[in-house]
C-alpha cells in the first residue's frame, strides 16, 4: 500500500513529531501505520503489551454527557484508577448520588471544583481528560501540559491545525495557539499515537469520526473523487449536550427531526482538514447534520463520485487493508446497512458501501455511538495505545 501521493501541494500537517515546528514537514510521517501502535517505555511485557498499573486519572468536567460516559468507562478500566472528577455545578456531591446507575461500581468519589493551579500540583495524578466546552478546555490544557501532565482533550480546541480556521468556525481567538502544532489528532485507526510525539491528544469529534474513517483510505488510494462529496448525518439529542434549551425539550424533539448548523457546521472544518491530509490536496464537501429523535448514536450517509478504477470489491478490500487488525471497525457484508441500535453502548463503528451504477456514485453508510466512539470511548482507546495497554482495554 502506497502512503505518499505526488499530486500537487499538500496541506499543512498536524506536526506529530516532537519538536516539529511545521505541520507540513511531517505530513503522513506518523499516520497510517508508519510505526507500531504506541511506544511505551515503562512497565513489563505481558502478552505483547506493556502493562502499567496504578495510572491515576482525573476527569475535568465530569457532569456532562461525555464526562459521565468517561466516568463509567474508567471505573471499569483494568489499568486506570479514576482518582478525581470535577464539576462546578456538582461540587461537593457524591458520584453515587448524582449518577445512580453507577452505584453498583462501588466508587466513593465525589465531585470537586479545584483551581487549575491545584490540579497542576496533584503529583499523584498523571493523566487528565478534559470534557469541557471549546475555549475553556485550552485554558486547562496549557498549564497542565506545562506542569508535566498528560492531557486528552475532548473539545475542539486542538483538533485543527490553524488558529485562523479555529477563529473562523468557533468565533473566538484560540487560547493556546502554540499547542496546535504538537497536538496529536487522536483517531487511533489512522494515526500512530504515542506519548513520545506529544503529551496532548485531541480526541476527534463525533461527526468527523463517522465520516473520516470511511473516506480517508478511499481518498488516499484514489478510489473516490475528492470533488462533489455530499454527507448527511443524523445525531442523537445527547450530541447537543446537557445545557438546558427550549429547542431540546422532549416535546420539541420527540417525533421530530431537523437539519441544523447549515451550511457551515463547526465540525466541517475538522472533516475537511483531515480529509485534505489524506487526499494530498484540499477537499471541500457538503455536510448536512440533522437532529434525530433518539438519545444517542450517529447515522451517516455519504455520496461520492467513483473513479474509473473503483469498484465495490476494491473499496471493501481497501477498508480491510487499512482496518483488518482494528477491533472497533466492522465492515459489513454487501446488502447490509449499518444501524444505530447495533453500535450504541459500544466503541464500534459499522461501515458499508454500495455503488449506484446509474449515477456512477458510491454510497457509504456508517453508524457509531456519539458518546463512546465519537467521544469518551475513542479517547480511552487512544490512551490505551499511548500507554501500551491492549487497545480494547476497558471497552467493548
Amino acid at each position: 500500500m502506497t502512503h505518499e501521493k505526488s499530486k500537487g501541494k499538500k496541506p499543512d500537517n498536524r506536526g506529530h513529531e516532537k519538536g516539529s515546528n511545521s505541520r507540513k514537514d511531517n505530513l503522513f510521517k506518523n499516520n497510517l501505520y508508519s510505526k507500531p501502535l504506541g511506544t511505551p517505555t515503562e512497565g513489563f511485557v505481558f502478552f505483547n503489551y506493556i502493562v502499567n498499573f496504578d495510572m491515576k486519572a482525573c476527569i475535568v468536567g465530569a457532569s456532562g454527557y461525555t464526562g459521565r460516559e468517561l466516568v463509567s468507562l474508567l471505573l471499569d478500566h483494568p489499568h486506570i484508577e479514576l482518582a478525581a472528577i470535577t464539576s462546578r455545578a456538582l461540587a461537593g456531591k457524591s458520584l453515587q448520588s448524582q449518577l445512580p446507575h453507577l452505584r453498583n461500581k462501588g466508587s466513593a468519589l465525589a465531585f470537586s471544583n479545584p483551581s487549575i493551579e491545584s490540579l497542576c500540583k496533584q503529583d499523584d495524578i498523571n493523566l487528565f481528560f478534559l470534557a469541557l466546552p471549546h475555549g475553556t478546555s485550552a485554558t486547562f490544557a496549557k498549564p497542565l501540559i506545562e506542569s508535566g501532565k498528560k492531557v486528552i482533550d475532548l473539545s475542539a480546541d486542538f483538533r485543527l491545525g490553524s488558529s485562523e480556521i479555529y477563529e473562523e468556525f468557533y468565533g473566538g481567538l484560540h487560547p493556546a495557539p502554540d499547542l496546535l502544532v504538537s497536538a496529536q489528532y487522536a483517531l487511533p485507526e489512522l494515526y500512530s499515537l504515542s506519548w513520545k510525539h506529544s503529551s496532548l491528544l485531541a480526541a476527534p469529534g463525533c461527526y468527523p469520526t463517522s465520516i473520516i474513517l470511511p473516506l480517508a483510505p478511499l481518498l488516499k488510494e484514489n478510489l473516490i473523487e475528492p470533488e462533489d462529496i455530499v454527507v448527511n448525518s443524523m445525531s442523537g439529542i445527547s450530541g447537543a449536550g446537557r445545557t438546558p434549551s427550549e429547542n431540546l425539550l422532549f416535546c420539541e424533539r420527540n417525533e421530530n427531526a431537523c437539519a441544523y448548523g447549515l451550511p457551515k457546521h463547526r465540525h466541517l472544518s475538522e472533516i475537511e482538514e483531515q480529509l485534505s491530509f489524506f487526499n494530498g490536496d484540499p477537499v471541500v464537501l457538503s455536510f448536512h447534520p440533522h437532529l434525530a429523535p433518539i438519545n444517542r448514536g450517529i447515522c451517516t450517509t455519504i455520496s461520492a463520485k467513483s473513479t474509473d478504477s473503483s469498484s465495490l470489491v476494491k473499496i471493501v478490500d481497501c477498508w480491510h487493508a487499512y482496518y483488518k487488525d482494528r477491533p472497533f471497525v466492522k465492515i459489513l457484508d454487501h446488502g447490509i446497512f449499518p444501524e444505530v441500535k447495533h453500535v450504541v453502548g459500544t466503541n464500534g463503528i459499522d461501515i458499508a458501501a454500495h455503488i449506484d451504477s446509474r449515477t456512477k456514485r458510491i454510497t457509504i453508510c456508517s453508524t457509531e455511538d456519539n458518546l463512546i466512539k465519537g467521544a469518551g470511548g475513542q479517547a480511552i482507546q487512544a490512551m490505551n495505545i499511548c500507554q501500551g495497554y491492549n487497545e480494547s482495554a476497558g471497552l467493548k
